[in-house]
């Protein structure tokens, strides 16, 4: 990937299969990055993510795909490790493990799951992606005695671990992002003029100095659900200061000046209403904001 990626999120609804994999085939001929879907097994006309996702990766060959986020509580860690290798190793790498804690625990404990006790859910979360690791890259059978997981004896893939991206949100799991994850994708749309933003990065931040990490390792990567607008807005910013989006020169100011001033590693655009783009949005993301962001960003730094 990219050193800033940029890409999308897809619908993955079962009347809409065509239209997933048309935008993602567009998203590819234009220049994007990555894709997206969202995981909420719960909802019957949703696809299941893992199995949608590697149809789309099986028909482009450049995209770089992820779960945002993976539902952890309803997929055993030991299945998504071999999951996510499998994935990795068909496409030739262009692949990254999202994953979150939990998510919406009433529809969860719907499917036979019990809500964590307590700060539970998050120290799942951590065991899961040291297992996930363990049990990837090859090496001698793995044996696994965990508070959530136990496994004896399992022998790991072949294929190293994909980078893994959070979806944390709280203090307990900002830190596990900081001190064991590749990237963090701020929740709720958050970006980098939010409060959230602002409290949350110093939590990862001095998670990662605690282990010894360089924080500038943990990627941020915005999902961003705003407007691409022919004409620009008299305000790019609501009343709580979320950013709505604009034209796509405003689209370019504002990306490059996140990435320049905040770090900002990637942007998946999505509408606000979190549903794909229609074709022109995409066109316009993947051929207009994306190229120029990249220049301005470039022409800066030479």
């Amino acid at each position: 990937m990219e050193e800033i990626v940029f890409g999308f999120g897809a619908l993955s609804t079962f009347d809409e299969t065509l239209d997933l994999l048309r935008l993602a085939q567009l998203a590819e001929r234009e220049g994007l990055d990555v894709f997206s879907l969202s995981d909420h097994p719960y909802l019957g006309e949703r696809l299941d993510a893992y199995a949608a996702l590697g149809f789309v990766l099986g028909a482009t060959a450049r995209l770089t795909g992820f779960v945002n986020v993976t539902s952890l509580p309803v997929r055993p860690p030991v299945m998504l490790s071999r999951t996510v290798t499998t994935l990795s190793a068909l496409s030739g790498g262009r692949f990254v493990f999202g994953v979150g804690a939990g998510g919406v625990w009433d529809r969860i404990s719907d499917m036979g799951v019990q809500p964590p006790s307590g700060g539970a859910a998050v120290d799942a979360l951590e065991e899961a992606i040291v297992l996930v690791r363990k049990l990837s890259g090859g090496g001698p059978p793995v044996t696994h005695s965990g508070r959530y997981t136990q496994v004896r004896e399992v022998e790991p893939t072949p294929v190293p671990a994909p980078a893994v991206w959070t979806g944390s949100v709280g203090p307990k799991s900002l830190s596990v992002t900081g001190r064991i994850a590749d990237g963090w994708i701020p929740g709720y749309g958050a970006d980098w003029a939010s409060p959230r933003y602002r409290d949350s990065r110093p939590v990862i931040d001095e998670a990662a100095a605690s282990v010894g990490r360089d924080p500038r390792e943990i990627r941020t990567v915005f999902n961003l659900p705003s407007l691409i607008t022919d004409q620009p807005l008299a305000s790019t910013r609501g009343a709580d200061g979320e950013w709505l989006g604009g034209s796509v020169d405003q689209w370019v100011e504002e990306l490059t000046m996140a990435v320049l001033e905040y770090d900002a590693a990637g942007f998946m655009y999505f509408t606000p209403e979190w549903t794909a783009p229609d074709e022109v949005s995409l066109g316009r993301w993947a051929a207009e904001i994306a190229p120029a962001v990249r220049e301005a960003v470039a022409k800066h730094n030479d």
